[in-house]
């Protein structure tokens, strides 16, 4: 009986709803599994939230059977978008803008399953502190 060998995992940061064929051909060709089927299940389940990055983390065994797992969009996304522009050069000389503490308290609610918290008050002070490596001010 031949012995399995440990499972492989990849994580991927695509497009919802729209995932590169390309992208997921260049990461997947080497495991040896269909990147359009990890595509058409990736579009499927991601289109709702079109316009964001939603990381995908594909496990796959020594058998090539394979399993998704879709994460929350990046922080630093998040708040991009709610500002409407990328960060700042220099962060800690030159701000871009500011989000209100009701726009940090969403994107801390969103970002609440894969944080290593289960408390908003923490997990908004940990989308704080990437805000403001951004250069993004948060006001009271």
């Amino acid at each position: 009986m031949a012995r399995e060998t440990a499972s492989v995992t990849v994580t991927l940061e695509l497009e919802a709803g729209n995932a590169s064929l390309m992208m997921l051909g260049k990461m997947l060709g080497p495991t040896g599994i269909p990147p359009f089927e990890v595509k058409r299940r990736y579009d499927a389940a991601t289109a709702d939230q079109r316009g964001d990055i939603v990381p995908a983390v594909i496990t796959i065994d020594a058998r090539k059977r394979w399993t998704m797992r879709l994460k929350t969009p990046p922080t630093a996304s998040l708040i991009k978008k709610v500002l409407g522009t990328a960060g700042s050069p220099q962060p800690g000389h030159k701000r871009v803008g500011s989000i209100s503490r009701e726009q940090l308290r969403r994107i801390a609610i969103r970002k609440l399953p894969d944080l290593n918290t289960t408390d908003v008050a923490a997990a908004m002070r940990i989308v704080a502190g990437t805000a403001r490596s951004m250069g993004v001010r948060v006001e009271d």
